[in-house]
Order: structure tokens, then C-alpha cells, then sequence
């Protein structure tokens, strides 16, 4: 698994923003540090609560110069429902082909429901220089992170 102090794995990849486009972490960190707040899935009862969290942290991580982004492995298509659901107001990034999952090692899998290669609830602080700087890993779906701590190590980036 990556590591703070390592680079982070680049991508490039869809962003469910309302619309689709694409972004790419290379260039996301051009504006500041970014927060990728990985979840396992879109509409479930803990993921809607991270985001919702996250959602009313925006304006601090904003004011610490980070930009958030939800990654799962949902299309962009039901990101942008998952959006509109939770009234969310930052952007969610598609990685429904699970190559960020794997670069970034927070692949797990729900085999009693039959669903594999899931992002591990996961958040990674990657400063301006393309390092992170922060990293927590759960390996128990129903633990959320940090919310403080995040912004604390956003504020440190």
C-alpha cells in the first residue's frame, strides 16, 4: 500500500460532477492539496453519512486550501444520482474500472454479497508536490474517518 511520503499514484479518470468529465490528479493538485476520500459504495447507509460529513467540512478544507473528492468504484452516472441524493456539493470520481483501487492497494471485497475489488473506506491527503501526506485505511467498512484529523493534516500539507 502507499505510504505518507510516497508519490502519489497518478490518474486519470471520470468526475461525476453533475455532468461527466474527466480529471487527473497531476492536475487537481496544481490548485492546492487534494483530499481523496475513497468509499465502498454509492447509497449505502455509512458511505451517505461520510459524504454528508465531508459535505459539511467543505467550507473548512476549502478554507484550508484543499479540494475533496469521493472516489468509488460506481459509474459516474450513479455518482451523479448519489450527488443529487445526498445533496452533495463537491465531486465524486468513478473508478469502475478499479485501477485506482489497485494502485493505491484499498482494494476488499464483500464475498457474502457477492461484490469484489471495493475501495477500502480510505483517506489520502496528496499535497501540491503530488506526495501524501496523509493516509488512513480502515479495513472495517462501518468506521469512518477522522474528520478533524483530516483537516488538521489538509491544513499541514
Amino acid at each position: 500500500m502507499v505510504s505518507v511520503g510516497d508519490e502519489a499514484p497518478d490518474f486519470t479518470a471520470p468526475l461525476a460532477n453533475g455532468d461527466v468529465d474527466d480529471i487527473s490528479l497531476s492536475e487537481a493538485v496544481d490548485d492546492g492539496p487534494v483530499v481523496l476520500a475513497f468509499f465502498p459504495g454509492a447509497f449505502t447507509s455509512v458511505c451517505s453519512d461520510e459524504m454528508e460529513t465531508f459535505d459539511d467540512k467543505l467550507d473548512e478544507l476549502a478554507d484550508a486550501g484543499a479540494t475533496l473528492y469521493g472516489v468509488s468504484i460506481d459509474t459516474p452516472f450513479a455518482q451523479n444520482a448519489f450527488r443529487d441524493d445526498a445533496g452533495l456539493t463537491f465531486n465524486l470520481i468513478s473508478d469502475n474500472d478499479r485501477e485506482i483501487i489497485d494502485a493505491y492497494e484499498i482494494s476488499m471485497d464483500f464475498a457474502g454479497l457477492g461484490v469484489h475489488n471495493l475501495a477500502k473506506r480510505s483517506v489520502f491527503v496528496v499535497d501540491e508536490d503530488g506526495v501524501l501526506t496523509y493516509e488512513w485505511v480502515s479495513d472495517d467498512p462501518g468506521v469512518e474517518p477522522n474528520y478533524d484529523e483530516v483537516l488538521e493534516a489538509v491544513r499541514e500539507a
